[in-house]
């Protein structure tokens, strides 16, 4: 699988630039201050005082950016890092104002990890309140090309289309997710375009009614390019050749969108599309891989596609660049400043790591737009595997609690591993981009998104004392009483994403303020032995694809399962002490 002809062409071409951009002004920021170095065990915790204007920071560790190798953006976006399984080391941080404006290293500060066990200390105060619950993932999750959902093949035995649409109904459904953004709506595989202008969008009709049937909406990715009206139709990305040439003629690319947007908002309603559809333009413009043209080609197609969706009506939203690893994102808000087009959204992407935070940008172009990362995950490659397993369940909490109350969305990359950018899944464990496995199941990562999603309406505070390290919680009220607490225990460190020992903690859990009544307490697990799927097909022998008699197995084991039996609890306050895995995630409810 990995030695296809489309993932040998994407090895080759993922780490080009799309061309050399004439880069923005920057800001000159300071050296941050305040640097801190607190062993714990199996780990180092650095805290830094915050820079005015920084989107994030830069750690280095002896002399090095501290990132790991399967992170494309290695910056972070608040004043902490913990460092794991690298033993003692010179640390110094560095401010972040644009994606090539690094500021100057602070002072180094040397540290290396205890040899103690960790104890943490959780407090949440159930008569407080932070704020309504920001839910991150809930606008939108990814869905590759969205033309699968029409697939009436089989994947593993398993039925591609019915599947994908499934996938997306568990998305709205159980996860609450509004939107749904994919690639590829103007593929040839849809037929929506002929040379002299003529339009066919019963295909994306089709597509569309789908969607709009589950409940959710499109954010309609513009792109790629259909092949009458491509430059040069050769330039290709996947395996299903999607043609990433400017338009040969860019009047009647505008003119196509505007056709398309019409017809959009004479089936579906004008008011709907300004209220609950959004309109991105293309994708990942800044890798050559996505995009044959040049710099200026992408922000002209920008310019004049932003002018076709506001000719339907001035309302409706669109926006870009769309970039992979937060690229040409100052350089679209200093060119839309002198060009004039419209942009209600930035869009973004990153992999590995929390999402960086541009709202300092945005307030230096003098803009107060939504922040949408449209593709968001713990990996960008394929077939990696860290997603199957609680790693990935740990990583997503992590990213999603630290995009809650910046971003508008935290767009999960993807939501079914019916997926084919390299080709279709070669094995039910793949490492793909999935919350669910081909065949729908759960695996840990949509467990843990379920569990945020159980959470309250209303954010409680919760604080962490000790050997915090990768620890990390989030508590919630639901109107009727619920209290419910996530604590995870993760690290960015791929190397350790089967677990390590030395980063176990062991957590003591305070819950008060309660009112003195019996209530119901559970506790949930994730970690390798608990609502693992992965765990339990590898016990079952493993293999490519199960039969059916184990799809049945696997389909009764596909629970999210319970560290303890219920219990019943009384008083003001209930404490709470269990050991958590690193990597771990609990979620202890009281009910009643």
């Amino acid at each position: 699988m990995t030695n296809t002809p489309a993932h040998r062409d994407w090895q080759e071409r993922i780490g080009q630039a799309s061309g050399e951009i004439t880069g923005a002004a920057r800001p000159v920021l300071e050296a941050p201050t305040g640097l801190r170095a607190v062993p714990g065990a199996g780990a180092v915790t650095l805290t830094w005082d915050p820079v005015p204007g920084a989107i994030g920071y830069l750690v280095h560790r002896d002399g090095a950016p501290a990132g790991q190798p399967d992170v494309d953006v290695p910056a972070v976006p608040s004043c902490r890092y913990v460092d794991t399984g690298h033993g003692a080391a010179a640390y110094a941080v560095a401010a972040v104002s644009a994606m090539d404006a690094v500021g100057p290293l602070s002072p180094a500060v040397h540290a290396g990890p205890a040899a103690s066990a960790g104890e943490v200390s959780v407090h949440v105060d159930a008569r407080e309140s932070t704020r309504d619950l920001p839910r991150p993932w809930k606008l939108m999750v990814g869905s590759e090309h969205l033309s699968y959902l029409l697939n009436t093949g089989e994947t593993g035995g398993r039925p591609i289309g019915d599947e994908l649409t499934e996938a997306l109904r568990i998305m709205q459904d159980e996860l609450g997710v509004e939107t749904v953004r994919a690639h590829g709506i103007l593929c040839d595989d849809l037929g929506v375009y002929k040379e002299g202008n003529v339009y066919d969008f019963s295909g994306v009709d089709a597509v569309y009614d789908k969607v709009v049937g589950l409940g959710l909406r499109p954010v309609v990715e513009l792109g790629f390019m259909p092949r009458d009206l491509a430059a040069d139709p050769s330039k290709t990305v996947f395996a299903y050749e999607a043609i990433i040439s400017p338009p040969k003629d860019f009047e009647a690319w505008s003119d196509l969108v505007r056709a398309l947007v019409e017809h959009l908002a004479a089936r579906y309603g004008i008011h709907e599309l300004i209220d609950h559809w959004a309109f991105e333009v293309w994708n990942e413009p800044n890798l050559a891989v996505f995009w044959s043209g040049t710099p200026e080609e992408y922000f002209l197609l920008y310019d004049v596609t932003a002018a076709a969706v506001k000719n339907v009506h001035p309302d409706l939203r669109v926006g870009g660049p769309a970039s992979a690893a937060n690229g040409w994102v100052e350089e679209l808000l200093a060119h839309v400043a002198e060009s004039g087009a419209a942009l209600d959204f930035l869009s973004t992407h990153t992999y590995g790591n929390a999402p960086l935070d541009w709202r300092p940008a945005l307030a230096r172009h003098g803009r107060d737009i939504p922040i949408w990362w449209t593709e968001w995950g713990p990996t960008p490659t394929h077939f990696h595997g860290i997603g199957d397993g609680p790693f990935g369940a740990a990583f997503l909490l992590h990213g999603m609690r630290s995009a809650a109350g910046r971003i508008g969305a935290l767009s999960h990359w993807v939501a079914s591993d019916h997926f084919e950018e390299l080709g279709r899944p070669p094995r039910l464990f793949h490492g793909g981009f999935g919350l669910l496995t081909v065949g729908n199941l759960r695996k840990p990562r949509f467990h843990a998104l379920a569990l945020a999603a159980r959470l309250g309406d209303t954010e409680l505070p919760a604080t962490s004392e000790g050997d915090v390290a990768g620890v990390e919680a989030w508590a919630a009220r639901h109107d009727d009483g619920r209290i419910g607490v996530l604590l995870w225990n993760g690290t960015l460190n791929h190397s350790q994403a089967a677990g390590t020992p030395e980063l176990a903690r062991t957590i003591t859990l305070t819950i008060d303020g309660l009112e003195d009544r019996p209530r119901t307490l559970t506790h949930h697990r994730i970690d390798h032995d608990h609502s693992n799927i992965e765990a339990v097909w590898h016990a079952m022998g493993g293999g490519d694809w199960p039969a059916d008699e184990q799809w049945d197995a696997l389909r009764a084991a596909n629970t999210l399962d319970e560290l303890d039996p219920p219990a019943t609890v009384t008083g003001t306050a209930v404490t709470l002490r269990f050991d958590l895995p690193m990597p771990g995630v609990s979620f202890v409810e009281l009910s009643g």
